[in-house]
């Protein structure tokens, strides 16, 4: 068989929700704002496929660096080398 790398190769696991978290997500998760320098967790939500980040950057915190339309600019350390990323605000959690 051939071979399949897609964006969501081996999240069958890692991208499940709760029995009692699934269905419709609250609105405020969509209209969440964020401050520049404001460190944010990086949440997956499964049930919304636009604007996912990588399934790599699943539970990393970075940094917001600015807002790209609907979406934020990240910036994530992965090893040793700075990554940028954007991502919708339904994948974000702000840090306490």
């Amino acid at each position: 068989m051939a071979h399949h790398n897609g964006p969501r190769k081996k999240t069958r696991y890692k991208f499940k929700k709760d029995l009692r978290k699934r269905g419709i997500m609250p609105v405020t998760s969509v209209i969440q704002h964020f401050e520049i320098g404001q460190k944010v967790h990086v949440v997956c939500e499964p049930s919304i496929q636009k604007g996912m980040p990588h399934r790599r950057f699943h539970g990393k915190t970075g940094t917001v660096l600015g807002q790209r339309g609907r979406a934020w600019v990240l910036s994530i350390n992965d090893g040793n080398m700075e990554k940028v990323i954007i991502a919708r605000p339904q994948h974000l959690k702000a840090q306490r």
